[in-house]
């Protein structure tokens, strides 16, 4: 899935202003606490609260973040968050999933639908464009860790589904429920992963050119600056030249 994987290098390269950094933290803390409060504080204990402490140390967040959002949900005072899916049309008809979590549903929903109408999209009713994603985990390698071949072997042992390598690194995907024990077996044979986490893995993609590009960017930056929403995943397709240009 070019598209997915594209997208992710095109947030690394952006993600390196502070102020992005803080909201990162802040969203990856959110989980945290989240995670912590539904379920045992222990995250050997936890699978999502584990995948949550893992995705942000892969973020350097720093431990004593960790610490005080996990404090927060034992503590009792962290606030109820509900955990809400949005799924709508960006420029040029692609399909765009928001994961929020919030305190305020209405407060959200009407911040969304406005981010999306503002940005030439459309917000749509639930189950719109979820039916182009399959949901799946996803844990990702540096390309040291070693060949195509090697993680492959490591992956089918595993019990992964997939996996897609290339000199930027591997991408090894599994059933969603199958996450905990599969990045489980990966760690024990190739090592600490760069990242583990539930993802939206598109089935079909719709093709951009730069300026469709740059539209959507525009969509899913306003999106992730608000401080309700925790994820957005698209469908993009887009070549290396139009990539390359942004």
């Amino acid at each position: 899935m070019a598209g997915h994987s594209k997208w992710a290098n095109i947030q690394h390269r952006k993600g390196r202003q502070d102020a992005a950094r803080s909201k990162l933290f802040s969203k990856l803390a959110k989980e945290i606490t989240v995670a912590a409060k539904m379920g045992d504080p222990d995250p050997e204990k936890n699978p999502r609260l584990r995948l949550a402490v893992k995705e942000a140390k892969s973020q350097s967040v720093p431990k004593d973040v960790i610490e005080r959002a996990i404090k927060k949900a034992i503590g009792g005072d962290a606030e109820n968050y509900d955990e809400i899916r949005y799924e709508g049309y960006g420029p040029n008809g692609v399909a765009v999933i928001v994961e929020a979590m919030t305190d305020n549903k209405n407060r959200t929903a009407s911040t969304v639908r406005s981010t999306f109408t503002k940005n030439g999209g459309n917000l749509g009713e639930t189950g719109s464009v979820g039916f182009m994603f399959d949901r799946k985990g996803e844990v990702t390698y540096p390309a040291s860790v070693g060949d195509a071949d090697t993680v492959m072997m490591a992956a089918i042992e595993a019990g992964a589904e997939d996996v897609e390598s290339s000199e930027d690194g591997h991408i090894i995907y599994c059933a969603d429920t199958d996450l905990n024990d599969v990045s489980n077996a990966l760690e024990a044979e190739l090592g600490e992963s760069e990242s583990t986490k539930l993802i939206w893995k598109p089935t079909t993609t719709t093709e951009l050119d730069l300026e469709g590009m740059q539209k959507l960017m525009k969509l899913v930056d306003a999106l992730e600056d608000d401080d309700d929403v925790q994820r957005v995943t698209t469908n993009f397709e887009a070549s290396d030249e139009v990539m390359a240009q942004l």
